[in-house]
């Protein structure tokens, strides 16, 4: 399932031991995952105080950043996941913020954010080091993620009925077409909307939480991971739409088979 390694096919990520923050460079995320509004709208200036205008006013200036930071985020943990930021690598906010084109406040409120998940740790005066992780913390999250989710689904598995669990199957056909192509940011988006999507049904919020933070850190890359190819993508994929079918006929047995396979699939 979540591998913690870059997808096949994947853009070339920065050569071993070279550091984007010591070159100046940034890494390579695409620009598409960045709406134009974090792209090229950070430099214009507003109305001045006082002057009226016929339009639509402007959003307050907190609420404006909030936004960009929120985007940028979502542009960071697509490149996390997908390689570009490469665990062990230094990367500053300036130059990532050159990248995005906007100024290095947004890029560093995310960055912060990354860090208090565990993403990243802060480097004093040099910026954001990615986290080394390896097998051992993988396995580990797998293991845990089965203890909550395991006994959850076997729960709803006997009380939920079948036209409600009919509803999920676009989210389960959505982790296939990502695999299908081989992108690996959006298989791991798709895949966490899948289970939350689950685990909603049980009506305790605490847990989707708990279980979608834990999800997302298994999604983080590994230190010299194996390259997910994209057969393997397809293989996990395959198993949320089979997981839905035992779900629709209340098959206990397979459910259960079914999610410890799927975690296990992290240690590949």
């Amino acid at each position: 399932m979540e591998q913690g390694s870059a997808r096949e096919g994947a853009r070339p990520a920065y050569a071993p031991g070279v550091s984007p923050y010591a070159s100046g460079d940034a890494p390579r995320v695409p620009q598409d995952r960045v709406p134009e509004q974090a792209r090229g709208r950070q430099g214009e200036e507003g109305p001045a105080r006082g002057e009226h205008t016929h339009s639509e006013p402007p959003a307050p200036r907190a609420v404006q950043r909030h936004s960009v930071r929120g985007q940028i985020l979502d542009a960071l943990r697509a490149a996390l996941v997908d390689g570009e930021l490469v665990p062990g690598q230094v990367y500053s906010a300036p130059a990532l913020g050159a990248r995005f084109g906007v100024s290095a406040t947004p890029v560093r409120e995310a960055m912060q954010r990354l860090a208090v998940e565990g993403a990243v740790e802060v480097v004093p005066n040099r910026g954001f080091r990615v986290t080394e992780r390896g097998p051992r913390e993988l396995a580990e999250l797998a293991e845990v993620r089965a203890l909550i989710e395991v006994p959850v689904m076997l729960s709803l598995a006997r009380t939920v009925p079948a036209h409600r669990w009919s509803v999920l199957r676009p989210l389960a056909e959505a982790t296939v077409a990502a695999a299908a192509v081989g992108d690996r940011a959006a298989y791991a988006e798709s895949d966490r909307a899948f289970h939350r999507a689950v685990l909603t049904l049980s009506g305790n919020e605490q847990l989707v939480t708990v279980a979608d933070e834990l999800h997302r850190r298994s999604q983080w890359p590994l230190v010299a991971g194996p390259v997910t190819h994209r057969a393997e993508l397809l293989a996990d994929a395959a198993e949320h739409t089979a997981l839905l079918d035992a779900l629709i006929a209340q098959d206990l047995t397979v459910v259960q088979a079914l999610v410890r396979e799927h975690f296990n699939g992290a240690d590949r």
